[in-house]
Order: C-alpha cells, then structure tokens, then sequence
C-alpha cells in the first residue's frame, strides 16, 4: 500500500518568514500577523483541509547584520518584529480538533523549570496535540539579550541543549508516576505524595530541585521536533528527536542524510521508524504546466533577493551585504548555522557555490512547479527518498495553503498519498506514531519511576 505523507504548514509569526518580501504583495496577508483572527482563520483551514501539524519557527533576536548594520532588518521586515509563538498556540487549541500545535525554542530563553511548566499547560489546553522544536539558536544577538556576551560556540550550544531536555524529561517523566492524580472527593485527597517526586537534577548549568507543578499532560513529554543537519546536531536528533526537519536539495541527498540519522537511532537503541522525517518544500500550482510557469515567473519577480541573502548569511553568522552575486563562497566555518553551507554545497555539485546561489537556496531549490498532478508526481519521489511528511512553505499567507489544499491535496488522497479524514481526535503524537507516550526506547523513558523508591517527602 502507499504510505500516505504527513503535512506541516510552516509559517512564523512575523511579516516576512522564508520568502521574503511577499508581505508587499496584495496576497500576503501575513502583513497583518499581530491580528489573532489571521492564525485563527489559517488554523482552522487547515485542520479541516487535512493538514497534521502548523508548525511556528521563531527566532528571539536578530540576525547578523547586513551591510555593516541591523537597519536593513528593521527596514524590511526580515523576521522582525516576530511575536511569541507560545502565547498565540493557546487561541488555536480551542478553536481546532486534530491540528498539532508546534513552537520553536532555545535553552537561552528560560529556565528548564518554568519552561516545562508551560508546555505541560500547553499540551493539557490542546488535549495533547503540542510539539516543541528543539533548538540552541544562532544568532548572536538573542544571546546577548540574555545577559551573554556572544554567541555560545555550536558544539557547546549541544551540550546546553543536552542538560536542558535532560531536566525537562525528569519533569515530565518522572516527577509525578502513573496514578498520582486521584480527585477524590469523598476522601478529600487530592494527589497521593507517595507517587509524586521531586528530581534534584544537580548539572553543569542547572539546580533544579522540582517536583514539576503540572499533573500529567495527555502526551506528558511533548512531541519533539529538530532541525540540526551538522554532526552534532543529527547526533542529537538521533538520540532525542521524534521528528526532523530538513531542507534536502533533491530526494538523493534527503534519502543520504534520512539513512545516515535513522543509522544513528539505531545505534543509540532507539529503532529506525521511531524518527519521522519532513521536508521543506514550497509550490507554485497551476492548471497547466504554462499556467504554473507564468505563477513561477510572476513570483520570482515579486521575491526580494536582497532579503534572501541576509536571511541566509545572517544565519550564518556572516555579512555578504557588499559581495557581488558572482562572489564564490569558499569554505565557510562559522558558529552559526552550518547545514546552511552543507546544504549549498550540494545544490551545486562539481563547483563552488556563489552568493548567487545562496540566495536561490531557500527561494528556488525547495520549489516544485507543476500542476496538481505534476506535484504528486514529485512528492512520490520525495516519499520513496524515505521522507515521511512535507513541511509546507508559504509564498502568501493563507493563499498558499488554500490552494495546496483545494487542488494538490485531493490529487494526493486519490493516490494514497494523503490521507483521508481522521478518527476522533486525539494527541499528536497518536496521530503520527500511534501512543500517546514516548516509547520505551527514548531516553526520557529511562526517568520512569526512577524518583519513586525515594521517601514521598523528598
């Protein structure tokens, strides 16, 4: 049978996301992303149109400037401002049924303790259909708007990250045991204290004593997303991700990094099916195969080139502001983010990247032009390269997805590349993995009962 392909609308809550300068256009309603009713709106279109996850980038600080300064940030819209997406996932729970709900978020914005609090709050109001993207940030800037001097380096950003979901999977596993929660009102006790603990996680950056204020959620660990593609992070991803996300030039370099992390769960204990893997595609639909040209043409010239290369390099931690189109980009060893020039590298086999090609990356690699059936076509590839869902980029907010919707989607049910309706509703993790509980091979599982031979008065 074919395997049906799970969708991710990828979307941030800012003007000007990965397509950059499309606010401008009469189309781009992101323009009005601080209006409720926009996300809302989306939201509910596509639980009803099919969609599995909308997924929130966010970043908490600016990228590296561009031309010698941060003026062209702020003149354009490039991902700022940029709202939290956390406070707004909130008024999406209640007004859909099967969406997962997914947020990005840095070990440098909060402490374990209270971000654990938070998403346990989350996954309660969403009856389980919370996914947190696990990240360590790249932008010098966000550090120090939390009281660091620069950037972290990356290998050490991992081991930031490592501790930081090593305290959260105590919290979540481990502090309340299965049972704890009795509400009982003839006896009047409320939670038993023998079945719940506190955690006394001493580490290199963190003290926290617990227990974890929040009963049980329905997932109890949320669902957990990535997107590292250098080494340290598919290390990582191996070890803890349930889903990653990648930006594969083409379904041969995809299928390459897919087997290569898949080998690394395994080695870790973990099976090579407990990680799904998404990639980041963007469409232009047409009737015809004319018709998808002329919207490709169309778009290209509307598509601010500028944008694409700041939001590329400053990612990278580099400024190419004043570098021409042609300008080669060498090796490029930066504390940023490093699958970005992996990536360009082999977008252009047999030659050395330019900046040119840099801005092409995220705007033209990832496209797929065709019309409903030309996109199947496509997305079949994708499916057999071992990729298990579509993180779905957008040109226009919510005109892409409208038309992704109403004219690719029902092309993808007829082949079983889709799939058709669900049940009742249930947690995320369900959905896509069929339990509600991370398996016994995770690691967080290991914290299961850990705490309890300790005195209920720990």
């Amino acid at each position: 049978m074919t395997k049906p392909l799970s969708f991710s609308a990828f979307v941030m809550n800012t003007p000007s996301h990965i397509l950059h300068g499309m606010w401008r256009d009469q189309e781009g309603h992101q323009l009005n992303f601080n209006d409720v009713n926009l996300w809302v709106s989306l939201a509910k279109r596509l639980d009803e149109g099919g969609f599995d996850v909308i997924f929130f980038a966010d970043v908490v600080g600016l990228y590296n400037d561009f031309r010698g300064g941060w003026d062209f940030h702020i003149e354009n819209g490039l991902q700022v401002p940029s709202n939290d997406p956390m406070v707004l996932l909130s008024a999406l729970a209640v007004n859909t049924k099967h969406l997962g709900l997914a947020f990005t978020a840095a070990p440098v914005q909060e402490p374990p303790f209270n971000f654990a609090r938070r998403v346990s709050t989350l996954d309660h109001i969403t009856k389980g259909r919370i996914a947190w993207n696990m990240v360590t940030s790249y932008s010098a800037n966000a550090f120090r708007n939390f009281g660091y001097d620069g950037l972290v380096p990356h290998d050490e950003r991992y081991e930031w990250l490592d501790e930081y979901v090593d305290v959260l999977y105590k919290l979540w596993e481990g502090s309340w045991d299965e049972g704890a929660l009795l509400q009982d009102r003839e006896s009047g006790i409320h939670a038993d204290p023998a079945k719940v603990h506190k955690i006394h996680h001493v580490g290199k950056r963190y003290k926290v004593e617990g227990p974890h204020l929040v009963a049980p959620s329905p997932q109890r660990t949320p669902l957990l997303f990535q997107a590292g593609s250098s080494p340290t992070g598919r290390d990582f991803s191996a070890r803890n991700a349930e889903a990653i996300f990648i930006g594969a030039p083409d379904p041969e370099n995809a299928r390459k990094l897919i087997d290569e992390t898949r080998r690394l769960a395994v080695e870790n204990g973990r099976k090579s099916e407990d990680i799904h893997f998404y990639q980041g595609l963007y469409f232009v639909i047409g009737k015809t195969e004319e018709e998808a040209r002329q919207k490709e043409y169309e778009l290209e010239n509307k598509i601010d080139f500028d944008m694409m290369i700041a939001h590329s390099a400053g990612g990278m931690g580099i400024d190419l502001g004043n570098a021409t189109l042609d300008t080669p980009l060498e090796d490029i060893k930066t504390e940023g983010i490093r699958s970005t020039y992996e990536w360009l590298k082999q977008s252009t086999p047999g030659r050395t990247p330019t900046v040119r090609d840099l801005a092409r990356l995220r705007s033209k690699t990832n496209r797929i032009v065709g019309t409903p059936e030309m996109i199947a076509d496509q997305l079949e590839l994708w499916r057999d390269a071992g990729v298990d869902g579509i993180n779905v980029i957008n040109a226009t907010i919510p005109g892409s997805y409208e038309e992704f919707i109403d004219q690719v989607m029902p092309v993808l049910r007829k082949r079983g590349l889709a799939r058709n309706g669900y049940g009742k509703p249930g947690t995320l993790r369900r959905k896509l993995f069929g339990t509600d509980r991370l398996n016994e091979r995770h690691p967080a599982a290991k914290y299961r009962g850990a705490f309890a031979a300790k005195s209920p008065v720990n």
